[in-house]
């Protein structure tokens, strides 16, 4: 007599059928042509200036941006599922390519952050954030009883969070160990770990991140440059902090208009990238700002809606992830630019310059909407 087998796995299909997010879909499509107006805007002087041609960086970004729509609009049609396959492969990968940083890549304003790859210049911590979240939303969905135990779920997750953060802070990258480390709490929040677990965790960090900044001469500028950004001292250079407030405070209600920023005169250090906030406030004023930051708003909304909707764990905890990483992203970024947070070095998601960075996001958003396609009836 043989012996009852356990029940089959379903089988899923490699495309899936049904309706995606449509307001997200358009949402992702006017933040790309808004990105890509502003980028022309605030980088058309300096790539005049630097490059010898004004629409260089419009050109370089509308490539990536063309590339990462078609990719955005073919993962949709991807099962998720297949991605949570990949968990493992991702995760060596990324470490493999963290470590080739710190060996082979490409120093940029005294950190080694860029790798390069038959020409194409990129920073594998942009994937590292979406790889961990990948990683965690599987191992939450198949694991959910071991996410309540700091030994058997949470202990792991952070030992991988540990590797990665350490290679990050190597490069240094401190900020963007910072949004990858905060981008794990999050996870582990939707994954079902112990409040507990993570006021304890993060009232540890709060004290390393200000020890680890003390060593490191140039983040710890970077806080003295926020608690005053008008000091005087030459050693303390709030220059780039100034001339970003004084961007957005001119641009009052309506803003200067299109194209009539001063700021973008070379005056403000990267305001094509990290600081394209400053150059839309004084552009297109409050009104302009409100439309960035209620975008974002609404990109979360619907974000975190698929995440509540979603039939199934893991396509829940995945959106949810991807979900806080653009918003956590665009909150640092808007931050900076506000004098709300310290200064780092990152992007505003699908407006600021940088291709590979905006091809991982579109890439990102892409499954984002496959998962809109599995949602629970209304």
């Amino acid at each position: 007599m043989k012996a009852a087998s356990g029940p089959k796995e379903i089988k899923k299909p490699l495309f899936t059928p049904g309706h995606l997010d449509f307001p997200l879909l358009v949402a992702v499509f006017v933040l790309c042509a808004f990105g890509l107006v502003m980028l022309f805007s605030a980088s058309y002087y300096y790539a005049n200036v630097y490059k010898g041609d004004g629409f260089y960086y419009l050109k370089s970004q509308s490539v990536y941006c063309a590339a990462g729509l078609v990719a955005m609009m073919l993962i949709s049609r991807i099962n998720y599922h297949v991605f949570e396959k990949a968990r493992v492969l991702g995760l060596l990968g990324v470490i493999v390519l963290l470590a080739l940083v710190l060996i082979m890549g490409k120093e940029t304003n005294q950190s080694q952050r860029w790798l390069e790859i038959a020409g194409v210049r990129f920073q594998p911590s942009e994937l590292a954030k979406f790889v961990l979240v990948l990683y965690v939303a599987s191992f939450a969905s198949r694991f959910p009883k071991r996410m309540e135990s700091f030994e058997r779920g949470i202990a792991p997750m952070l030992m991988i969070m540990a590797v990665i953060a350490v290679l990050l802070l190597l490069q240094p990258n401190l900020s963007m160990a910072i949004i990858f480390v905060a981008t794990g709490m999050v996870m582990l929040y939707v994954g079902g770990a112990p409040v507990k677990y993570l006021l304890i965790m993060a009232a540890l960090a709060v004290p390393a991140v200000i020890l680890l900044a003390y060593y490191q001469p140039y983040q710890w500028e970077r806080l003295m440059i926020f608690l005053n950004p008008w000091n005087p001292d030459p050693d303390v250079d709030g220059y780039q902090l100034r001339q970003s407030l004084y961007a957005l405070g001119s641009g009052g209600f309506f803003g200067q208009g299109l194209n009539f920023s001063r700021q973008k005169l070379l005056f403000l250090p990267y305001g094509e990238s990290d600081f394209i906030f400053a150059i839309i406030g004084e552009e297109l004023g409050f009104v302009g700002c409100t439309f960035v930051v209620a975008m974002y708003a609404f990109v979360t909304y619907r974000g975190m809606r698929i995440a509540i909707k979603c039939k199934d764990r893991f396509g829940s905890l995945l959106a949810a992830g991807i979900t806080s990483v653009v918003a956590l992203q665009a909150a640092i970024n808007i931050g900076v630019a506000t004098s709300s947070i310290p200064p780092t070095g990152q992007t505003l998601p699908l407006v600021s310059h940088g291709g590979t960075s905006l091809l991982i996001f579109l890439c990102a958003f892409g499954i984002l909407l496959n998962i809109s396609r599995n949602l629970e009836p209304q």
